[in-house]
């Protein structure tokens, strides 16, 4: 298929590289130029501007946050540029009422909207594992099968409108998130008793928690291994922020992600910024006066 793909960060570039290895036709942009080289040696096209990936059948977007993608494709004119027909599939995780929005200025443009975000870190992606949530008309989901089957282990439709997608992203990260938060404190609480967090989460994630997300975070607070990130402090503080808003918007308390929002903001003014969200767990270890603590 024709595929336009904005937005090359780690988990982008992943995603856009297996597209290419399962024969696909990519059009690319981003605004640092390393990483579309990198794809154009792969076989993909380099767009001279983001409105250019838009001529095709396909556009696949994986920006940061609301801010890039609303810059991008909404004032950049990308979607005023779109052909007719074009399927966007939003990889990303933004706000509910960005996806309404986004959804609305599709559907008057003659644009088939796909929300889709994924479940993965980079690595995953890499591998083609992802697990991808998807909300859109069934027709559009089944023509887009081919390219989601190329890049994730298993697609999750969820019917009714895209926003239900991502709120099961949201939902999903702020549980992540929680998992860091009770494997950084209960960390703490073994080691002020002389028992090493590496022997604590070893047992825990080979028994009670043997899940992928206690293991993969599970072993870097063990190891305090925070660097190189894959997903920062900051885009963290972003996901529960985001978790916190939908939920203000449905009325639905979250108290445990407020306490999240706030450890997450200790650790980014503790210097963390740029660390894995991982490093959540060192919050606890700090308060606990552990003399290991990051």
């Amino acid at each position: 298929m024709e595929v336009g793909f904005i937005g090359l960060g780690h988990m982008g570039k992943a995603i856009a590289a297996n597209l290419i290895r399962a024969g696909h036709r990519l059009c690319v942009w981003n605004r640092s130029e390393g990483p579309a080289l990198e794809l154009a040696a792969l076989g993909a096209r380099i767009a001279s501007a983001p409105a250019d990936t838009a001529r095709g059948e396909v556009l696949m977007t994986m920006l940061a946050d609301d801010a890039a993608t609303r810059a991008v494709l909404v004032e950049g004119g990308v979607l005023d540029r779109a052909s007719r027909g074009l399927v966007w599939v939003n990889l990303a995780t933004v706000t509910i009422a960005l996806v309404r929005e986004l959804a609305r200025l599709a559907q008057e443009r003659g644009i088939d909207y796909v929300a889709a975000p994924v479940f993965g870190r980079p690595e995953v992606a890499q591998s083609g594992k992802l697990n991808i949530v998807v909300s859109g008309v069934p027709a559009t989901l089944a023509r887009i099968a081919p390219l989601l089957s190329a890049i994730g282990e298993r697609t999750w439709p969820i019917s009714g409108p895209p926003e239900r997608a991502n709120v099961v992203k949201l939902a999903g990260n702020f549980m992540i998130a929680s998992a860091i938060e009770t494997m950084g404190e209960a960390a703490a609480l073994v080691q002020a008793y002389g028992v090493s967090s590496g022997d604590f989460l070893n047992v825990l994630t080979n028994t009670l928690f043997a899940a992928p997300v206690y293991k993969v975070y599970g072993r870097f607070i063990a190891e305090q291994h925070y660097q190189p990130a894959a997903f920062t402090l900051v885009l963290g503080l972003k996901d529960v922020r985001l978790a916190l808003e939908a939920g203000e918007a449905a009325h639905v308390a979250l108290p445990f992600a407020s306490v999240l929002r706030d450890h997450f903001l200790e650790a980014i003014a503790a210097g963390k910024a740029d660390h894995d969200w991982a490093a959540l767990a060192e919050v606890s270890a700090r308060r606990a006066g552990l003399p290991n603590a990051k």
